[in-house]
Order: structure tokens, then C-alpha cells, then sequence
């Protein structure tokens, strides 16, 4: 009964992302062949090499407590992978590891946020980012981005979100859900308006492996001189196509660090030994095996756009990073289905494209774009090209509305 649950809870709302996994998970258990483009999800397996450092792990008795904040030997390998791949030094006491990089997003707001306090969320956003800061007490404050500016934060609409109140700015590149990628130029311009302000930025990379265009770059590395306010939370969920196995990490300040750690041990505690252990054979060597995961993304991707281009009503940028599609469906506005449904709002055309095409996306509304949807092309090739012919086949028996 509602009356029992705390009042906090009216402040936040079930993942969209999750809710939609699992309303496909029900409909394919009725025997609906659903393609799913809605999960950020690699379909890749976990590499043999990370796998069996698992299955070792395992076998040598690797399956007791560790450490809540993770074992000295994911520490040492968090450190060097900062140091190999982003130029970034980190004591052992400024690192964290947790399950899963939205844990450690979670216990870094809920260790710092108060009533009040304000959190600069760039829109398009990954959707757990202002429920998070909800529940933690905080005011999400939305900074609008434009497709026109690549959808990126720019220095002046960061400037005029910028308040006496603001704790925390998230920058998230590459971005969920548009694939944006800020560079060391774009992330320079932001940074020198942070320079005056005292607030902490927490630089979201979950997705720095996945680069198809340009070049991927932190704020850590690029603006050394506010490193002493920056929290870096990564991961091997994405790149590594390591989603099950739950483990991020994090690295920052060490009074931040310890905080989160102090939260942490009174939550979860630590995250899984075997993760740990398979997270160290990850990081501890080069990821040779993401050109040609990289490749295979990269021409998924064009199948997709190219998909697009001869859809009526659909348009979509070419993102140069992440493995999503973000496509504006307002075109679709007016639209009557077979069944005489007038299409008004993204989720309308969501749930047009799960009944009638049995493919199933992530309305933009639920990233706080309406007008757009999410589309991951993170799956077998056969069935991306499949979902690309049930969306157009879908779509041509719209009827279209008459241009004004």
C-alpha cells in the first residue's frame, strides 16, 4: 500500500530503458518475434581472455568479501588504465569500484546532495541521471542542447544554468542518447566557465571505447587545474560488453571517494569478487580486440542512417560515437494509422512501431527530447537489417498527413 512507502519515492520513476526490456521480455514469452532496439546493450560476448579470469577466479576461491571501495589488484589496474589511456594519475585511496558505474553515479549525488542543492543535466540525458539527483534531495536543472550544436552543452546555455546553487554539472561524451562527442576543445570552452564557479563536474565516460569519428577526451586530462573537483566514473559494461557482469569504477577527489566509499559499505558493500578479478585481466591490457568490434558498429550504424534517409517522416545525424541512433520523429506528427490513431508524441510512434512492426525503441520523451526516439544497433546484423525492413514496411501504411 502507498501509504507505507516513504516520500521520497514520489520523486522518482521506474527506468524507462528497464521498463521497455522488460515489457519486450513479456510479449516474446507470448510468442511475439520482437527485435529489440531499445536496450543499451552490445550483443558481442564478453572476450575469452576476461571471461576465463572469471572463471579462474572462481575456481582459485576467488568468492569471499573484499574491500567495499575493490581489491589493491582492480585498484592498481583502474590506475593504469587512467594513466595508459587518459594520461590520468590516481592513488589507490582516489579510486572506488562498485557495481556497475550507475552505483557509483548514485552514491556520488546521494553523498553530496542536500535540499536545494542543483544539478546541471545537459538534455538529451541518460534517463536514471534527474531521478537520481531527485531521490537524492537535489533540483535537476535541464540544460537544452541543439542538434544544430552537435547536440553538446555550450559554454553559454552552461553559463546561464550556472546558479549559487549548482553542487554538481554531468558531462556525458560519448553521450546517451545521441552519440555526441565532445572534444578537447569543446570540453577546454566548458571547463573555463566552470573555472570560476565552485561546483564539482562529474565526467560520465561510460561509452570512451566506442568512438567511431573524432577523438575521445575527459575533463580531467584536458583541465588539470579543476582534476581537484572532477569525479571520472567509468566502466567495462560498454566497451568490453561486460553489462551483466556489474562493475565500474570511479576516480576523483579523495574526500569525495571516500564518502562514496562510506555509503557504499552501508549499502551493497563491494561488488562482486569474481567481476573484480575478471575487470583486472580487462584493464590490465590493452583492449586490442576493439578496432574490428569498433568496425562492425560503425558499418551497423550506416545501415541504419541509411535506413532512415528513405523513411518518411524519420530523420537522424550520422553520431560519430556510442552505438545508438537518435532519430527525430516529429515528422510522423499527424500521421493516421491503419486503425484511425492520430500519431501526436514520440510515444505514440513507439508503440506504433512495437505493435505493427514488433520492434521495439525508446521514446526521446524519456530523455527528455520528446519529438525523438533511441534506436541501439547493437545486434546481429540479420536481425538490424530486419528491424530497418519492419519499420519501413510499418511506416508505408501510414497515412500521411498533407502539407499545410
Amino acid at each position: 500500500m502507498t501509504r507505507y512507502l516513504a516520500s521520497r519515492m514520489s520523486a522518482v520513476h521506474p527506468s524507462p530503458t528497464i521498463e521497455l526490456a522488460l515489457k519486450l521480455q513479456h510479449m516474446k514469452a507470448e510468442g511475439h518475434d520482437i527485435i529489440s532496439l531499445g536496450q543499451g546493450e552490445l550483443d558481442f560476448a564478453t572476450p575469452d581472455h576476461i571471461a576465463e579470469a572469471g572463471i579462474a577466479a572462481i575456481r582459485n576461491g576467488q568468492t569471499k568479501y573484499t574491500a567495499s571501495s575493490g581489491t589493491p589488484e582492480l585498484k592498481a589496474a583502474i590506475a593504469l588504465k587512467f594513466e595508459r589511456e587518459n594520461g590520468l594519475r590516481f592513488n589507490p585511496s582516489q579510486i572506488i569500484a562498485g557495481n556497475g558505474a550507475k552505483q557509483l553515479v548514485f552514491n556520488a549525488l546521494f553523498a553530496t546532495l542536500d535540499a536545494g542543492d542543483e544539478v546541471i543535466i545537459p538534455a538529451p540525458y541518460w534517463v536514471s541521471y534527474p531521478d537520481m539527483v531527485s531521490l537524492a534531495g537535489g533540483t535537476p536543472v535541464i540544460a537544452p542542447t541543439t542538434l544544430a550544436e552537435g547536440w553538446k552543452l555550450t559554454p553559454e546555455v552552461l553559463s546561464a544554468a550556472l546558479s549559487a546553487k549548482t553542487k554538481w554539472v554531468i558531462l556525458n561524451s560519448p553521450n546517451n542518447p545521441t552519440g555526441a562527442l565532445y572534444s578537447e576543445n569543446d570540453i577546454a570552452a566548458l571547463c573555463e566557465v566552470l573555472s570560476s564557479h565552485d561546483t564539482l563536474i562529474m565526467a560520465d565516460d561510460i561509452y570512451e571505447l566506442i568512438v567511431h569519428e573524432g577523438t575521445f577526451a575527459t575533463p580531467a586530462k584536458v583541465a588539470p587545474a579543476l582534476a581537484h573537483r572532477i569525479l571520472t566514473v567509468n566502466g567495462v559494461s560498454k566497451g568490453y560488453a561486460m553489462t551483466g557482469w556489474r562493475l565500474g569504477y570511479a576516480a576523483g577527489p579523495e574526500w569525495l571517494v571516500r564518502a562514496m566509499d562510506i555509503l557504499q559499505s552501508q549499502s551493497t558493500s563491494n561488488a562482486s569478487a569474481i567481476s573484480q578479478a575478471a575487470t583486472v585481466a580487462a584493464l590490465n591490457e590493452a583492449p586490442d580486440f576493439l578496432p574490428e568490434r569498433n568496425a562492425r558498429l560503425k558499418a551497423r550504424r550506416d545501415i541504419v542512417i541509411s535506413a532512415i534517409a528513405d523513411m518518411p517522416g524519420l530523420t537522424a545525424p550520422t553520431p560519430p560515437a556510442g552505438f545508438y541512433v537518435f532519430v527525430d520523429c516529429s515528422g510522423l506528427f499527424g500521421a493516421r494509422t491503419p486503425d484511425g490513431h492520430v500519431l501526436k508524441t514520440d510515444m505514440d510512434v513507439a508503440d506504433f512501431l512495437l505493435v505493427q512492426g514488433q520492434i521495439g525503441v525508446v521514446p526521446g520523451s524519456a530523455f527528455g527530447m520528446p519529438g525523438h526516439l533511441r534506436l541501439a544497433y547493437a545486434l546481429d546484423d540479420a536481425r538490424l537489417k530486419e528491424a530497418m525492413n519492419r519499420a519501413s514496411d510499418a511506416l508505408s501504411r501510414l497515412e500521411m498527413p498533407v502539407p499545410a
